[in-house]
C-alpha cells in the first residue's frame, strides 16, 4: 500500500495515540482490578469486625444476665430474656459462619452454636428454677465455654487480620508488577516506533540528501531510488530528470571541451614554435610537440606538476612567474636554454669531467692543463630567443591560464 507523506504522519500519529490509549487503558483496568480487590477484602473485613462487635456485646450481655440467674433466683422474664439472646447470638454466628472459609474458624463458631443451643435448651426445660439442680452449674459450664469459644475466635480472627493485611500487600505488590511489565512493554514499543516510522519518514530525504551531495562532488554516476508514489517520489523523479540532464550536459561540455582542445594542440603545432600553457598557480598543463623536442622531457614529467619540480629552464620559470606576478602580459622577455651536457641537477653545472671543469650560465672558467691559469669559455645554448606570455582570462575576475610562445625573433 502506498501512502502519501501525509498519510504516513497521519498514520503514525494515530498509532502513537493508539498505543498511548492501550496503555492508558490497561493501567485503568489494573487500578480498577486493585480497588475493587481491596474494597472486596475491605468490606469483607469490616462485616467480620462489626458482627464481631455484635457477637460480643450478645456474648457480654449474655454472660451478665447468667450471672444474674446464678447469684438471684431466676424470674421467668429474665429467663426469656437469656432465650432471646441465644436466638439472637445464633442468628449471629450463622452469619459469622457463612463469612468464613477457614476451617478453624468454622470449627469454633460451630462450637459456639452447639454450646449456645445447648444452652437454650437447658433453659427452655425451666431445670434453673430448682438452684440446688443440676440446670444452674450446666448454664455455668456453658456460659464458660461460649466465653472460651469468643475468646479462641478472638485469636483466630486476629491471625486473620495479619493474613488480610498479608494478602493486601501481595495484591498491591501484584499489580505494581503488572503495571510495571506493561509500562516497559508499552516504553519499547514506543522506542520502536520512534525509531522504525521516522526512518521511513526520513529515509528518502537521506536519499536525497546523500544524491545532492555527490552533485556537488560532480558525480553524475547517481539517481533516487524510491518506489513510492507519493510526494517524496514525485521529488524523486524529477530530481533524476535533473541529473539526467546535468550528465548529458556535462558529456556534451566534456566532448565539446576535447574537440577545442584537438583544435587548440592542432593550432598550436601549426604555430611551428614551441607553446606553453600553465595555470594560475604556475602548472604546467599544456606543451606542444615543439616544446617537448625542444625541452626533451615527456608529458608526464611536466603536465600537471609545479614547474620548479620539473627540468623546466630557470628562463621559463622565471618568465612564467613574472607573469603570475603581475597578471599581465609578458613582451620579447629574452630566452636561453643550455645544452643538456651542460646543465647537472640544478640546471647549473655539469659534473661530468674529471678535470675540474667549471661550467656557469653566463659563462665557464676551465683549469689549464699546463697549470698557467683558468681559460673562460662560452656556454653552449641549444635555443636562444625570446618569450611572449599572453594571459587568458577565464572567469571575469580572473586570470586562469597563461599561453607562454617562444621565438628567436622579436615580436612587433
Amino acid at each position: 500500500m502506498n501512502l502519501s507523506l501525509r498519510g504516513r504522519v497521519t498514520w503514525s500519529f494515530i498509532i502513537a495515540n493508539i498505543v498511548v490509549l492501550a496503555l492508558t487503558f490497561i493501567v485503568f483496568h489494573y487500578l480498577n482490578n486493585l480497588n475493587k480487590d481491596i474494597e472486596s477484602i475491605t468490606v469483607k473485613s469490616n462485616r467480620v469486625a462489626l458482627l464481631t462487635d455484635e457477637i460480643r456485646i450478645s456474648a457480654v450481655s449474655l454472660l451478665k444476665y447468667q450471672r444474674r440467674i446464678l447469684t438471684n433466683k431466676p424470674t421467668p422474664q429474665q429467663v426469656d430474656k437469656i432465650i432471646n439472646l441465644c436466638e439472637g447470638f445464633t442468628s449471629q454466628l450463622h452469619t459469622l459462619d457463612s463469612l468464613y472459609q477457614n476451617p478453624d474458624a468454622k470449627k469454633v463458631v460451630g462450637q459456639m452454636l452447639s454450646y449456645v443451643d445447648s444452652l437454650k435448651l437447658v433453659l427452655s426445660k425451666g431445670a434453673l428454677f430448682n438452684r440446688g439442680g443440676m440446670g444452674m452449674t450446666t448454664i455455668g459450664e456453658l456460659s464458660d465455654k461460649i466465653l472460651d469459644s469468643f475468646s479462641e475466635f478472638q485469636d483466630i480472627q486476629y491471625f486473620e487480620t495479619v493474613e488480610r493485611d498479608k494478602k493486601i500487600k501481595k495484591i498491591i505488590s501484584e499489580t505494581k508488577r503488572h503495571m510495571m511489565i506493561v509500562l516497559i512493554i508499552g516504553f519499547l514499543f514506543t522506542i520502536i516506533l520512534a525509531l522504525v516510522i521516522p526512518g521511513k519518514i526520513a529515509l528518502p530525504f537521506k536519499k536525497i540528501k546523500d544524491a545532492i551531495r555527490e552533485l556537488q562532488d560532480c558525480n553524475f554516476d547517481v539517481s533516487i531510488y524510491y518506489s513510492q508514489d507519493d510526494e517524496i517520489g514525485e521529488i524523486a523523479r524529477e530530481m533524476n530528470k535533473m541529473i539526467h540532464s546535468f550528465k548529458i550536459f556535462e558529456e556534451l561540455r566534456a566532448d565539446r571541451i576535447s574537440v577545442e582542445n584537438r583544435k587548440f594542440d592542432a593550432l598550436a603545432n601549426l604555430v611551428r614554435r614551441p607553446v606553453l600553457v600553465a595555470n594560475a598557480s604556475g602548472s604546467l598543463i599544456y606543451l606542444n610537440n615543439q616544446s617537448y623536442s625542444l625541452l626533451q622531457v615527456q608529458s608526464e614529467d611536466v603536465i600537471g606538476k609545479e614547474m620548479a619540480e620539473t627540468v623546466v629552464p630557470l628562463t621559463i620559470i622565471d618568465t612564467f612567474e613574472l607573469a603570475l606576478k603581475r597578471r599581465s602580459k609578458i613582451e620579447n622577455n629574452e630566452i636561453k636554454i643550455l645544452a643538456k651536457h651542460q646543465e647537472d641537477e640544478d640546471g647549473r653545472l655539469d659534473a661530468k669531467d674529471s678535470d675540474k671543469e667549471i661550467n656557469l650560465v653566463e659563462g665557464e672558467v676551465i683549469e689549464a692543463p699546463n697549470g698557467e691559469g683558468p681559460e673562460e669559455k662560452e656556454p653552449e645554448y641549444i635555443y636562444v630567443g625570446y618569450a611572449n606570455v599572453i594571459p587568458i582570462r577565464g572567469k571575469e575576475s580572473s586570470l586562469d591560464y597563461y599561453l607562454m610562445v617562444l621565438s628567436k625573433e622579436v615580436f612587433t
